[in-house]
């Protein structure tokens, strides 16, 4: 993609406050203004095969990620079609800078609307009370900063998380669709999330970032404490993530970056154990309250010489579960963290009439705990391979073209393969 774009996918994504990637500019006194985001959608044609009984399930699968029946419809048909936005969603962001005191201040606020929902009148409904939600539009950010380019930064409010966000910025899938494509009505794809790193989230931080310091900065910050799955909640406590990324120019330009987390985590008394039965469906397990820790750390590079690109990443955790973060990573049953690991590598290239074409393969791997049962439901990988062609129209207006074949595989041998094949075309534009 130009640089145009790229400028403004990682501004989507990260909304920095600084007009250096803006959008539609207005001074207004003291302040400037900068309206900026993007509008997307993509038809995705999807072939399903798994979990055709209505008793099958594989925890931490992709598939079930988002809302339980993957890309299969509510009538369990394995063809399904849909026009949705892709991973990134449709983006209306507000930002206001100005210097005050000899400190740069800014704030941004900004909303997320989909592109369809699955009820009869077309509007968009929130009801969390409902099988049948619409979760449109979403609300990711509310943030102010405050700073120097000569002692650095600190951001306090809701924006992307800290661990894992280089991943998702630098996923040639942001432009596109990657897995959990079909249905419409999501509010956004999982792209590569699940398949090669954990999803970032939403959360409100407080974080400091270090001055650049010729090519190297750091990031580090306290994050709040989201509900994870299986009831597991981080309570009280605070999560801990860091950053460190070094770039540099030249004829061969890029970056390298390494990460850590750590969590304080709680389970509640009487829970489901997840995952924890020998048949399909798994049972329920009464355990009393429990603690124990998340870890992870992650590293990655990107590097451009010429037209041609390249990504590589890599994590691995204690207790990190897959996809989201702390999904499935404990045992109930057996009191013990369950270790996971994966990454991806993408390689992209730019042919003379401007398309970006690309390829990545990614995978997310969740072992057992110590003494877990053989045949648990339990997700053992989840795997992506994504072909792409994006092409910029204009500066601004991107065309794209997906295919993406997704599989997960189970630690239960008596569950065969669920894979999914899904071909989007669509357009996303900057502003």
């Amino acid at each position: 993609m130009n640089n145009k774009i790229k400028l403004a996918v990682a501004g989507a994504v990260f909304s920095a406050a600084s007009v250096a990637n803006a959008g539609i500019v207005i001074p207004a006194g003291d302040w400037t203004l900068d309206i900026n985001g993007n509008v997307n959608a993509f038809a995705t044609w999807s072939s399903f095969d798994g979990n055709k009984a209505n008793n099958e399930t594989m925890a931490g699968s992709i598939f079930t990620a988002y809302g339980g029946l993957g890309p299969t419809d509510a009538r369990r048909e394995d063809n399904t079609q849909g026009i949705n936005t892709g991973l990134l969603p449709s983006w209306l962001g507000f930002t206001g800078t100005t210097r005050q005191n000899d400190v740069d201040v800014s704030f941004t606020i900004s909303m997320q609307p989909n592109a369809s929902d699955n009820f009869a009148t077309g509007d968009a409904t929130i009801n969390d009370d409902s099988a049948s939600v619409s979760r449109s539009p979403l609300a990711r950010q509310a943030f102010l900063t405050f700073g120097d380019k000569s002692w650095g930064t600190v951001k306090v409010g809701k924006d992307i998380g800290i661990f894992a966000s280089n991943a998702i910025l630098n996923d040639m899938t942001l432009l596109g669709v990657g897995s959990a494509a079909g249905n419409s009505g999501n509010p956004t794809t999982t792209g590569g999330i699940g398949t090669g790193y954990i999803y970032a989230a939403w959360k409100g931080q407080i974080a400091y970032t270090t001055p650049n310091m010729n090519g190297f900065q750091a990031t580090i910050g306290i994050t709040n404490p989201n509900q994870a799955s299986q009831n597991d909640l981080f309570q009280d406590r605070f999560g801990y993530e860091a950053q460190a990324n070094y770039s540099w120019t030249g004829d061969v330009s890029g970056k390298v970056w390494v990460g850590g987390a750590s969590y304080d985590m709680q389970i509640a008394s009487s829970i489901s154990a997840v995952g924890s039965g020998t048949t399909f469906g798994g049972s329920a397990t009464s355990v009393a309250d429990t603690d124990y820790s998340i870890s992870a750390w992650d590293i990655g590079a990107q590097v451009s010489t010429g037209n041609l690109g390249l990504v590589a990443y890599y994590y691995d955790g204690k207790g990190l579960g897959t996809t989201f973060m702390g999904s499935n990573g404990y045992d109930v049953v057996t009191s013990k963290r369950r270790d996971s690991d994966g990454g991806y590598v993408q390689a992209t290239y730019v042919i003379p009439t401007g398309t970006k074409l690309g390829v990545s393969y990614g995978r997310s791997n969740l072992d057992k705990a110590s003494g877990e049962a053989a045949n648990v439901n339990l997700v053992d990988r989840n795997e992506r391979w994504t072909v792409g062609a994006y092409h910029p129209l204009t500066k601004h207006l991107n065309l794209v073209a997906e295919y993406n074949k997704t599989e997960s595989e189970s630690h239960n041998s008596a569950i065969k393969d669920w894979e999914n094949s899904s071909f989007s075309l669509g357009a996303i534009l900057f502003f």
